[in-house]
């Protein structure tokens, strides 16, 4: 455990020194990370007041209190493992990786949570700007706020996992470009574009059954106030159950990959 922390510490110090080198490339990043949100938000905010402020029981303000959330939990729960994994492969960065004595996915998991801690200084900010020029409204009751810290974890390490399992599509494929616009397209039942609240059938019917809203959605009505103690302790259960499930996926699609794995540039 000693030996995991000491490797914990050290790439999340080697990770913020590449981060700062890269600082024309995070604040990039940082910017499509407003744009999006901020679109989504005048969207709805606009059709909110075109239909008498109230879309299915969300106001304008309310709209803004979600995606600014919406925003920020994203971010947390971001990962860019499907665009890197085909390149390690491909080019034989894991065949190094592979050499250490711990697995991979640490040095992924120090690198993210580098990166979002440093770009996070950056996004908060941006939130209380956003927050002042579209005065968002929340009604969120104490026990929301506690239970948003797990839930938010849960939707972090669920993301990452799911993601991570995908991304070895590129042990059998030498590009997964068309894996990975598929994920992103079927990403939108994850309530980022809009609400759950606010999807007709059967589209709001496939939101419940897939993952995605437990990575992004269910965080999010925590934090806002549009989620019941009851809705709360079911939400928490099914990030766990999926959580559990990308778990054992992983393991297995990576036992099976790494006995096929050949790096092209190796």
């Amino acid at each position: 455990m000693s030996t995991l922390r000491g490797v914990y510490l050290a790439q999340l110090r080697i990770s913020l020194a590449e981060q700062f080198q890269y600082r024309g490339a995070i604040l990039i990043w940082l910017l499509g990370l407003v744009i999006q949100p901020v679109i989504y938000l005048t969207i709805w905010s606009t059709v909110a007041e075109s239909s008498g402020d109230n879309v299915d029981g969300y106001t304008a303000r309310s709209f803004a209190a979600y995606f600014i959330v919406a925003m920020l939990v994203n971010h947390a729960t971001h990962t860019s493992i499907m665009w890197e994994f085909e390149s390690r492969v491909r080019h034989g960065a894991l065949s190094a990786l592979l050499l250490r004595p711990i697995h991979p996915i640490h040095r992924d998991i120090a690198t993210g949570l580098a990166f979002k801690g440093l770009t996070m200084l950056v996004a908060l900010p941006i939130a209380g700007l956003l927050a002042l020029a579209f005065h968002p409204v929340v009604t969120t009751p104490s026990w929301a706020v506690l239970v948003f810290v797990p839930a938010l974890l849960l939707a972090m390490a669920l993301r990452f996992t799911v993601e991570w399992t995908l991304a070895m599509a590129a042990f059998w494929t030498t590009s997964v470009t068309a894996i990975n616009r598929l994920y992103f397209a079927v990403f939108i039942f994850s309530g980022y574009i809009a609400p759950i609240d606010l999807l007709r059938e059967p589209a709001k019917t496939i939101a419940e059954v897939l993952p995605f809203r437990w990575m992004l959605a269910f965080p999010v009505e925590l934090a806002i106030g549009r989620v019941s103690a009851t809705e709360a302790l079911i939400g928490i259960t099914a990030q766990a159950a999926w959580l559990a499930a990308a778990v054992i996926a992983l393991r297995a699609v990576w036992s099976r990959g790494i006995q096929r794995y050949s790096a092209v540039g190796a």
